[in-house]
């Protein structure tokens, strides 16, 4: 097997199982038990990261090349709610795979470990856009649990020789993800009120928060490259580079629609410590595999927002 993806069963995992198939891999895909995967040609398998017998028979009965960890605790806003399921999946889960890798002898796989622009939080005057020498200041439980990730997984490069290369990926949005995150919830709504099944008002948190967005097309692109060419023990932020307001992709998904929609604060949409400005630098990320991106952010929201469109018989513009 030459690529095996943990934590298949997410918003990423189908996007990456089709990039990597279509660079001619065989490719292996890990899930929970409720969730499913069809892709054809790909390899499925469920798999409990709690249980690190079952990681080390999977690792020793298919021996793949390469590990995608993608598996993950993903919502900040989870987190804030369940602070231990995010602990159990996020900081045991890869130390369950670690571990697991190091006890198959004569196995050594290269390792993509992904990790979270989070992890950076609480910003000094002037430090964006962000390299990946910035110190880390995270501002919520999953960040402090995916900065942790990052770090167990330098130790086991530095200490045991380990093929591991961390991701740091800022804020990814494409069709299929759900509506827990910003893009997702206002391309819904959205189609929605295009439908007739929702009032024409927008319920929104936090507008004034600015991120760094990206098409999960161009991730995934940027993390098969990484797995490539990535120099071993080493940290890349994968994002646009460049940060917009949720105000200003509010605004655009707005602009594509046939309704005239008012926009209404919600306070069980804002979040606590929530970080004013996140975007990365990435040029280590393009010297280093020359990945620039594909997709503009206008283009990606057009696509999310015909998904919608489509799902509720709305004419797509």
């Amino acid at each position: 097997m030459d690529s095996l993806i943990i934590g298949a069963g997410g918003f990423v995992g189908s996007y990456l199982i089709q990039e990597l198939m279509s660079a001619g891999k065989s490719v292996g895909a890990t899930k929970l038990p409720h969730e499913s995967i069809r892709i054809g040609g790909c390899e499925v398998f469920d798999l409990d990261l709690a249980k690190e017998n079952d990681i080390r028979l999977l690792l020793q009965t298919h021996r793949p090349a390469q590990i995608y960890h993608l598996a993950a605790q993903s919502s900040v806003a989870v987190s804030w709610k369940d602070p231990e399921l995010t602990v159990d999946v996020n900081i045991k889960g890869v130390l369950h795979l670690l571990e697991a890798i190091r006890s198959v002898e004569d196995y050594y796989p290269r390792i993509l470990l992904v990790g979270s622009g989070e992890e950076y939080g609480y910003l000094r005057h002037g430090a964006c856009p962000i390299s990946e020498t910035e110190a880390l200041h995270p501002g919520n439980l999953y960040a402090v649990t995916k900065a942790c990730q990052n770090m167990i997984g330098s130790v086991y490069a530095r200490a045991y020789g380990m093929a591991i290369v961390m991701v740091r990926a800022f804020n990814h949005i494409g069709v299929g993800q759900s509506p827990q995150f910003v893009a997702a919830d206002f391309a819904l709504q959205i189609a929605e009120m295009e439908a007739g099944f929702r009032d024409p008002v927008m319920k929104v948190g936090n507008l004034a928060a600015k991120r760094d967005f990206s098409d999960v097309r161009d991730v995934v692109r940027a993390y098969a490259l990484l797995m490539e060419k990535g120099r071993a023990g080493e940290t890349y932020n994968v994002g646009s580079g460049h940060a917009v307001s949720i105000q200003e992709l509010l605004d655009m998904l707005l602009e594509q629609s046939t309704q005239s929609i008012t926009v209404q604060q919600d306070p069980d949409r804002m979040r606590p410590s929530d970080v004013p400005v996140i975007e990365a630098d990435v040029t280590k990320l393009r010297e280093d595999t020359g990945w620039s991106a594909d997709y503009t952010l206008e283009e990606t929201l057009r696509t999310m927002l015909n998904h919608n469109r489509r799902n509720f018989g709305v004419p797509v513009k």
